[in-house]
């Protein structure tokens, strides 16, 4: 194997631009890492969000974003016997800097899991920031119960159209907003209604709901507040929430943001859901790993259906 390799490199903090496609040394998977060829990279909202700047606390530059991550093991570090080389991944990379748009990364093996066996690693490589913010939004914060009404902003997004499947499976009625193109994607993923945010105002059709997962910020969150029965919850998902907890808690309502923190324990839940025929995750498009600056312009246009992935 060579050493060195292809990635993404970033030294500034800015737009799309920033991301430069280099060649770099292949990193070394430390303790309890495994070094991963990577086949699929799924890119977020959030990345954007770091390069740019907003949360600089969080970025150490020089680095390479990217923490949806799908691939083959190369090698195993020291401590490693979950996996071994061969052996076909996917997770959710913290963010170290070493990220996953490359074709090598070193990656916590304790953040992996085995990838869903019906489905090819690019695929894979979409699945789990959104299933981990969709799971811990709906089942861990909200608790949705049979016959809850929730409601999810941007519904036929990344994380959007993973948390209209879990509500659904959860037993949930499921409202979205979305564009009218996607209704019928989003019917077929379960949706019970849908509005269409562009030419009406959700408040003015939907009637009480338990939980409301803003996935979009701003104006969204102060005006979801009106459409939460007593002692209903807001969740947010997004850098501008809008809102918060003091002004959800003066209308008698709660308010929480919900993280993906990364967790190879519950993609397993994630993988039996995906194997079982029970979930599925759109790719709109793939890129190829020089297009990463592409793809993060596609992102900040926020009319994507499904995610974007980046193949190196």
């Amino acid at each position: 194997m060579s050493a060195r390799m292809h990635a993404i490199v970033q030294t500034a903090f800015g737009g799309p631009e920033t991301l430069t496609y280099v060649e770099t040394d292949l990193p070394e998977p430390g303790p309890g890492e495994v070094l991963l060829r990577v086949a699929g990279a799924g890119v977020n909202p959030g990345d954007a969000v770091l390069r740019s700047g907003r949360v600089p606390e969080l970025v150490r530059l020089p680095w390479t974003p990217g923490n949806d991550v799908a691939g083959v093991v190369e090698r195993v570090g020291e401590g490693v016997t979950r996996f071994a080389p061969g052996d076909e991944v996917y997770g959710m990379l913290p963010v170290t800097g070493r990220g996953a748009y490359a074709e090598f990364t070193a990656a916590p093996a304790d953040a992996l899991t085995p990838a869903p066996k019906n489905l090819d690693l690019v695929h894979a490589g979409a699945v789990p920031l959104v299933a981990v913010t969709a799971w811990q939004a709906l089942a861990v914060l909200a608790r949705v119960r049979p016959g809850d009404r929730v409601l999810i902003h941007a519904a036929a997004g990344g994380v959007g159209h993973v948390a209209v499947q879990l509500a659904r499976e959860l037993g949930a009625y499921v409202i979205g907003t979305a564009r009218t193109a996607n209704h019928e994607f989003l019917r077929g993923l379960g949706a019970d209604e849908l509005i269409d945010h562009t030419t009406t105002d959700f408040r003015t059709v939907v009637t009480p709901v338990d939980t409301v997962l803003d996935l979009v910020g701003g104006s969204y969150g102060p005006r979801s507040l009106e459409v939460l029965r007593p002692d209903g919850l807001l969740i947010g998902a997004s850098i501008d929430p809008g809102t918060d907890e003091q002004q959800a808690a003066a209308r008698g309502l709660r308010y929480t943001w919900v993280t993906a923190e990364p967790s190879g324990a519950l993609l397993k839940q994630v993988t039996e859901r995906i194997e079982a025929g029970r979930l599925r995750v759109s790719v709109q498009r793939t890129y190829p790993l020089a297009e990463a600056a592409e793809a993060h312009r596609t992102i900040e246009g926020k009319r994507t259906t499904g995610k974007l992935v980046l193949v190196p």
